[in-house]
């Protein structure tokens, strides 16, 4: 695998910022890796979203992610948008607007990069982990699958009774609005993906039973479970740290609907 750091301008957020971005390569003599190239011209594609608190090289520092992957030909984009929750703010930048329209147009004129609908994923944890959902649930024209670790995936109850620690994180983004209903409503985006013409992506979750946000990702379950949407569900101990992410992700891998 290439580990790369990209940086650029965005014109969705009118400033520089970056991403890391990891792509397949065929090798022969590397010790204890696995390498493996692509029989297609492009890669698919896994957006690997990152949580509240950090920024787009937190998943090549804090798991193996290079190396789970390596034997996938899967290339992985990194982005970094702060504290967005992936919305365009309402007092902040256009993060998801960038998200889900600049980045892949531009990763794929920097890479080469798939931009078949049936080899780009979505995946993240925390606040990525609602980033991927809402981007599947949102835009299932553009994307298979979507995968939740311990997901922040009940806006409804997150803006409407928020913990001091993050509400001014949330009243940037959101600016105090309602949000049942709306694009960052993922739960009822759930039922409305189901009844509409069109592709389905599939879907995948896990969360601790120790997570401070495991109420929420039995809330997506059961919401999830009421439609005929394609969810892969699965809890166990854990809590909201990287230890338990670290093996998750590699599940997610062994999940994508890679062609």
């Amino acid at each position: 695998m290439a580990l790369l750091r990209c940086d650029f301008f965005s014109d969705a957020l009118q400033l520089s910022t970056s991403m890391t971005v990891i792509l397949p390569q065929k090798t022969y003599t590397q010790i204890g890796m696995a390498g493996a190239g692509s029989a297609r011209e492009l890669y698919p594609t896994l957006y690997l979203l990152h949580g509240l608190s950090d920024d787009d090289t937190i998943w090549s520092r804090r798991t193996s992610v290079e190396r789970y992957a390596a034997s996938l030909g899967l290339a992985i984009v990194m982005p970094n948008v702060h504290r967005s929750f992936y919305a365009d703010m309402e007092y902040g930048g256009r993060y998801w607007t960038f998200l889900t329209e600049e980045l892949p147009a531009l990763a794929r004129s920097f890479f080469p990069l798939s931009a078949e609908r049936e080899d780009n994923f979505a995946a993240g944890l925390s606040m990525g982990g609602y980033g991927a959902m809402k981007w599947a649930l949102n835009r299932p024209d553009k994307l298979a699958a979507a995968a939740s670790l311990s997901g922040a995936l009940d806006a409804l109850r997150m803006t409407r009774n928020p913990e001091p620690w993050i509400k001014p994180s949330l009243d940037l983004v959101f600016g105090g609005r309602e949000l049942e209903g709306t694009e960052h409503d993922v739960i009822s985006l759930l039922a409305k993906v189901d009844a509409a013409d069109g592709p389905k992506p599939k879907l995948y979750q896990w969360c601790g039973t120790e997570d401070f946000l495991y109420a929420d990702n039995v809330a997506f379950r059961d919401a999830c479970r009421r439609t005929g949407l394609d969810l892969t569900y699965e809890e166990g101990p854990g809590d909201h740290s990287w230890g338990y992410w670290d093996e998750k992700i590699q599940d997610v891998l062994k999940w994508l609907p890679i062609r």
